[in-house]
């Protein structure tokens, strides 16, 4: 997804981190709202796991998202999250929260709390979609960054302000599966069924270029990472990643620059 134009919903990043597991731990989560605002939120508990602060992370966004009615689009590198809140968690709430084997499900108390909120925001209003970790998308780096760094007791200032202020492409994400292979609308389903596991992860477009416009001087880069370190601290500046000729010559025509 290049355009914020095209966004009517909220992307949400979550991830969680626990030094020691059980260890001191951090959670965290970026947030880009329809209306470009991006919002990171961070906390750390002093005796935790992974898995606790993961959750901890997805409930932590939905709630500040309480009052929001936009849809949400949420990525996670966790397979305990995705697959907890698409699949096991209606059966372990038919059992009485009991595991196949009869056991206890772990960490019901955050299981209940997610899956609540979940049902508070209605079928079809949330997705939830599965990113590699340590892959390069810059959300998806950013929360493990704010995690890790609140699970070592660490300060970590909190972005909040416009699109245009973020340093990080944040809204380059990963390309939406095909329609026979998402995990969309899949939470909210009874029998707690789910049509793309979240190991078929789908793959980046390849970026035509990315655009940078500083005080009405635009410039063209090959890569990201020659774009961030023009815009980096830059207030005011825009940028975006174009996937194709056409699609430069639309954000540069958007921009009010003449299409080459």
């Amino acid at each position: 997804m290049s355009a914020a134009a095209q966004r009517e919903h909220t992307v949400l990043f979550t991830d969680g981190a626990a030094s020691g597991n059980p260890g001191p731990g951090g959670w965290a989560v970026v947030a880009v709202t329809p209306d470009d605002r991006v919002i990171e939120l961070g906390g750390g508990e002093p005796h935790t796991t992974n898995n606790r602060m993961e959750l901890t992370a997805a409930i932590k966004g939905l709630q500040h998202l309480a009052t929001d009615p936009a849809a949400v689009t949420i990525y996670t590198d966790s397979s305990y999250v995705l697959k907890g809140i698409t699949q096991w968690v209606w059966s372990w709430q038919r059992r009485g929260w009991k595991t196949a084997d009869g056991g206890d499900v772990l960490n019901r108390d955050l299981w209940e709390t997610l899956l609540a909120l979940v049902q508070t925001r209605g079928r079809g209003r949330i997705a939830w979609e599965w990113v590699r970790g340590h892959d390069g998308t810059a959300g998806n780096e950013r929360v493990d960054e704010i995690a890790v760094a609140f699970s070592r007791g660490r300060s970590e200032t909190l972005f909040d302000g416009p699109l245009t202020d973020y340093s990080r492409a944040v809204l380059d994400l990963p390309d939406p599966p095909q329609p026979n292979h998402s995990s969309r609308d899949v939470v909210g389903r009874s029998d707690g069924s789910v049509t793309r596991p979240p190991a078929a992860v789908a793959k980046k477009t390849p970026p035509y270029s990315y655009l940078s416009v500083i005080d009405g001087v635009l410039e063209r880069h090959a890569t990201w990472t020659e774009c961030e370190r023009r815009v980096k601290g830059r207030a005011g500046a825009r940028f975006r990643k174009a996937l194709s000729a056409a699609d430069e010559a639309s954000i540069l025509r958007g921009w009010g620059f003449e299409a080459p």
